[in-house]
């Protein structure tokens, strides 16, 4: 029997990964203000997401032809979910809090992981999750200034663990690359048929020409290229390490937010922000070694 070979990192290799792995976290980041910019009340951000997911939809078939329809459609599922609730929310709230309320996903996980894969929840796991909401809190305003818009992205982050989970089950049974085109197909779909019912003060079906580049941009950036730069680059630190670097995507919002949008924060605002950054890190600190697939998501 021949003995498996395993490959071996120089520090050179790892150096790079991080490399991209920022790069790509930067990007995460980029599509909170971008992405507001675009969403005002002349385009519905479902129209904006089944735009965005048609486009990443026909690249994904180009590149990987072999697809799992029935697990990539309940994916699918989650992930229109998660986008529908996200967009919207994002015409709702400001750029900066969306971001850090999305990213709670990254301390949801190990609870969903229990509940469909029997994962134990750990002590500090517990601790960063609890962590986080308090932070929420705070960087909303309290009860008064938590708005409609956190609330569908407190759904958003919900859906994104979720999404994290079933991805890192369904990728053991089949390649992650035969999951995406259904994935995004679906999302696609359903935010077109979300637009039907979406009550909107002019044309729904209206689209700048700002909002298709900026769907194209995050359809290849933040969606295709993001996948890619995940499988090659997530095994080579692992996953610790890229949960760990991923945590610099709300402050990367926060940042581009204020220099793009003039957005500010409280005093309040900005310790709830750290906060949320703290307790993520200890939710993932103890994150048990996974498929790099673990952390797949997309901004």
């Amino acid at each position: 029997m021949r003995n498996r070979v395993v490959k071996e990192y120089t520090l050179k290799d790892k150096f790079i990964a991080v490399f991209w792995l920022l790069t790509l976290t930067f990007l995460w980041g980029l599509t909170f203000p971008i992405q507001k910019l675009v969403l005002n009340k002349e385009v519905s951000p479902f129209l904006y997401n089944a735009i965005r997911f048609w486009i990443a939809t026909f690249l994904s078939a180009l590149l990987f032809r072999k697809s799992d329809w029935k697990r990539g459609s309940i994916l699918g599922l989650v992930m229109a979910i998660a986008y529908a609730t996200q967009t919207w929310g994002l015409t709702i709230t400001t750029s900066t809090k969306s971001g850090f309320i999305t990213s709670l996903y990254i301390v949801i996980v190990p609870f969903f992981s229990y509940l469909v894969e029997h994962e134990k929840v750990r002590k500090l796991q517990v601790v960063g999750f609890t962590g986080a909401l308090i932070g929420m809190y705070m960087l909303s305003g309290g009860i008064s200034g938590y708005n409609f818009g956190d609330f569908l992205t407190t759904i958003c982050g919900v859906m994104y663990a979720l999404h994290v989970v079933l991805i890192t089950k369904y990728s053991k049974q089949v390649s992650e690359y035969a999951l995406l085109t259904p994935q995004f197909f679906t999302v696609a779909l359903l935010n077109t048929i979300f637009n039907l019912f979406y009550q909107s003060g002019s044309d729904k079906w209206s689209f700048s020409l700002n909002a298709l580049f900026v769907a194209t941009f995050t359809a290849v950036t933040a969606t295709i290229v993001a996948i890619i730069i995940q499988a090659k680059y997530q095994k080579v630190v692992g996953s610790n390490i890229s949960a760990l670097i991923f945590v610099g995507e709300p402050l990367f919002a926060m940042v581009l937010s204020v220099l793009i949008l003039k957005e500010h924060l409280t005093a309040l605002q900005f310790i709830g922000g750290l906060l949320m950054v703290v307790s993520i890190i200890l939710g993932v600190l103890n994150l048990s070694e996974r498929e790099p697939e673990m952390m797949e998501r997309q901004g």
